[in-house]
């Protein structure tokens, strides 16, 4: 029988995933007895779990106090956009001619969103999406640009929920907009699936500010 995680991997588990799903929104306090209590292990773990995520940059702590879910910001929000914007389009234009294993991956993928869709699990809609660009990307082979996508696996989490809690129609848009990507490299148009990789992504920045539908 397989033992059970070290105490401060199940607190650290817990909080991010909580983070990341929006549970924790950004601006909640979070205490080391409130989280000890609901994890089921004493405060020392929770220190340390809670170190770690403020190494991560989702929380910031105060002795004492406990510890603050840190909001995305406008800043960031452009920051991720852009860095996205210069590596899915890199990636989208060599994955034409794309190869017959990635074209079948993008489209389980698709599926997968579509099921997490109709079962309306956003935290599950926003990682099946996430993970339909980082395929593309690293189909393109470069290690260093795969590590610099992954490094923002984080931040893009918790803006896809975002968007998508705010824009619910958003959860349809995104899957019709990934099948256009697809769609595009199945017929091999790199113009047209970059042009689709960038519109998609944009919409980003856009979405998040309340200025689109």
């Amino acid at each position: 029988m397989p033992s059970a995680p070290p105490a401060a991997d199940r607190v650290y588990t817990h909080v991010k995933q909580a983070v990341l799903d929006r549970r924790y929104e950004g601006g909640t306090l979070l205490t080391e007895g409130e989280l000890a209590e609901a994890v089921g292990v004493s405060r020392t773990p929770v220190r340390e779990a809670l170190l770690k995520l403020e190494m991560e940059g989702l929380l910031k702590l105060y002795p004492k106090k406990g510890a603050l879910v840190i909001a995305v910001s406008a800043q960031e929000i452009a920051d991720v956009v852009e860095t996205r914007l210069l590596v899915e389009e890199f990636a989208v234009r060599k994955a034409v001619p794309a190869p017959a294993r990635l074209v079948q991956r993008l489209e389980e993928l698709l599926d997968e969103q579509r099921g997490h869709a109709d079962e309306g699990d956003l935290a599950a809609v926003a990682a099946a999406d996430r993970c339909f660009h980082a395929e593309i990307v690293r189909n393109a082979g470069n290690e260093i640009l795969s590590r610099l996508y992954d490094q923002m696996r984080d931040r893009q989490l918790r803006m896809g929920v975002a968007v998508m809690e705010a824009h619910p129609d958003r959860v349809a848009k995104n899957i019709a907009e990934h099948a256009e990507i697809l769609d595009a490299l199945r017929t091999g148009d790199t113009e047209s699936a970059a042009q689709c990789v960038q519109r998609h992504i944009s919409r980003v920045k856009v979405l998040v500010r309340g200025a689109d539908r």
